[in-house]
C-alpha cells in the first residue's frame, strides 16, 4: 500500500506543477495576443510589457509568460551551446528561431525583466531531479520584485523533454520561487546568487543536507550583492571564481566554470594591460615627434631665435614625457606569451630615446650656461630619433 500512495503522490504533485495559476490569467490572455511586430526584439517585447501592465509583478509574469511560452527547446542542440557568442548574438538568434537551450531562455528573460525596469540577473549552476545530480550545466534568472529576491527559470517553466522530444507545458513551480526552497533543484556555481544567509556548500546539495544551518558563519548576500555590483568586470570574475572555489569543486561542471572565470578574468586583465600599453606607446611617439622637432631645431643652431626657456622646454617636455613612459611601461602587467616580445622591444625603444633626449638635455643646459659668443661655436650636426611607432 505504501508504494502505491508514493506512486500517487508523485503522480498528483506532477499534475499540479503543470496547472495555470488564475491569478495570472489575464496577463497571460493579454502577452499572448501580443502582435508579431512587438516581438522582433527585446525592446519591443518590453515596451509592449511596460505599455500594458502597471505592477512589478504583473510585469515580470508578462514577461516570464512570453519567454516561456514563445521559445521551444532544441533539443538536437542541447550540447552544443556556443561559447563564442555574445549575449546579444544569443538573444537575436532566439527571438528569430523561437528555439534554444537554457542560456537562451535565461538571457532573454533576464533582458526583458532589465528593461521593464526590474533588477536581475543570469544565473548559471547545476540540477538535481528525483534524487540525480545532471550532468549538465544549467542557466536561470533571480529577480528582484518589491524588495525580494526570487528565482525564476523560464526553461523548466517551458516544458519538458521526455524521450528525447520537447512538449511545451506551463509549469509555475518555476516561476517567482522562493530560493529557499528552490536550492532543493537548483544551485548556483557562485554561492552569491543562493541568496541566503547561510549557503549551502556543493557537497551538502549533493547529500541533499538543504535545511538552513545558523551554526555557520553569516554571509549578508545583500551587501555582497551592491559590493559585487560597483567591482569592475575583472574584480566580479575574480571574487566569483574565489567563491566557486571556497563551495568546492565537486563536479567537472563546477571545476569548468572556476576555470573559465579564471581564463576570462587573465584575458580582461591582459586586454587592460594592452589598453594601457598602447597609451604608453601613442604617448612615447609623440615625445619622439618633440625630440625629433627639438633636434631639428639644434641642426638649425637654434634658429629662428627663442627666450632660453622656450629652448629648454622644448627638450625638457619630451624627455620628461619618455621618463614617465619609462616608469609606466614597468608597471604594465602581463600582456601574454604572443606580446611579451612587443613589450620587450617598446622598453627598448623607450630607453634609448630617453637616453638621446637626456643627452639633448645636458647640451641644452650646457648651451644655456655659456655666454652668446661662446654658444655659436657648440653646434654640430646631430641625427633623429629614429620613427615614431604604429
Amino acid at each position: 500500500m505504501k508504494n502505491i500512495f508514493l506512486l500517487l503522490f508523485f503522480f498528483f504533485s506532477f499534475l499540479s506543477f503543470g496547472q495555470v495559476n488564475s491569478e495570472y490569467a489575464a496577463v497571460d490572455a493579454k502577452m499572448a495576443a501580443i502582435p508579431a511586430s512587438s516581438t522582433t526584439s527585446t525592446e519591443a517585447i518590453a515596451n509592449y510589457i511596460n505599455a500594458n501592465f502597471k505592477t512589478e509583478t504583473d510585469k515580470i509574469r508578462a514577461a516570464f509568460y512570453w519567454t516561456a511560452s514563445n521559445i521551444s527547446y532544441d533539443v538536437a542542440n542541447m550540447f552544443a551551446v556556443n561559447f563564442n557568442e555574445t549575449v546579444q548574438q544569443k538573444i537575436a538568434k532566439t527571438l528569430t528561431t523561437k528555439r534554444g537551450v537554457c542560456i537562451h531562455y535565461a538571457v532573454v528573460f533576464n533582458e526583458l525583466s532589465q528593461k521593464i525596469g526590474i533588477q536581475s540577473y543570469k544565473i548559471e549552476g547545476y540540477t538535481k531531479q528525483n534524487g540525480k545530480v545532471s550532468d549538465l550545466a544549467h542557466a536561470w534568472t533571480a529577480v528582484k520584485i518589491d524588495k525580494r529576491w526570487y528565482v525564476f527559470d523560464p526553461t523548466w517553466g517551458a516544458g519538458y523533454v521526455n524521450n528525447g522530444k520537447y512538449s511545451k507545458k506551463l509549469n509555475n513551480v518555476y516561476f517567482k520561487a522562493d530560493p529557499s526552497k528552490i536550492i532543493a533543484s537548483h544551485i548556483p556555481f557562485d554561492y552569491l546568487w543562493q541568496f541566503s544567509n547561510y549557503p549551502f556548500t556543493n557537497g551538502e546539495f549533493y547529500e541533499g543536507k538543504i535545511q538552513i544551518n545558523k551554526t555557520k558563519k553569516y554571509f549578508d548576500f545583500e551587501k555582497e550583492i551592491t559590493k559585487y555590483n560597483a567591482l569592475s568586470e575583472a574584480d566580479q570574475l575574480f571574487a566569483s571564481a574565489e567563491r566557486i572555489e571556497k563551495n568546492g569543486l565537486k563536479n567537472a561542471m563546477i571545476l569548468e566554470r572556476y576555470e573559465g572565470k579564471k581564463q576570462q578574468l587573465t584575458y580582461l586583465r591582459h586586454n587592460s594591460n594592452i589598453e594601457k600599453l598602447n597609451a604608453v606607446v601613442d604617448d612615447m611617439n609623440h615625445a619622439v615627434v618633440l625630440l625629433n622637432d627639438f633636434i631639428q631645431y639644434r641642426n638649425m643652431k637654434f634658429n629662428p631665435a627663442l627666450s632660453d626657456a622656450d629652448i629648454s622646454n622644448m627638450i625638457e617636455t619630451p624627455r620628461e614625457k619618455l621618463a614617465k613612459c619609462q616608469d609606466e611601461i614597468y608597471k604594465i602587467g602581463s600582456v601574454g606569451n604572443a606580446n611579451a616580445a612587443n613589450v620587450n622591444s617598446i622598453r627598448k625603444s623607450i630607453s634609448a630615446a630617453l637616453a638621446q633626449a637626456e643627452e639633448h638635455s645636458l647640451f641644452v643646459k650646457n648651451y644655456l650656461s655659456r655666454s652668446k659668443m661662446v654658444r655659436k661655436t657648440m653646434f654640430s650636426k646631430v641625427s633623429w630619433y629614429g620613427v615614431p611607432l604604429n
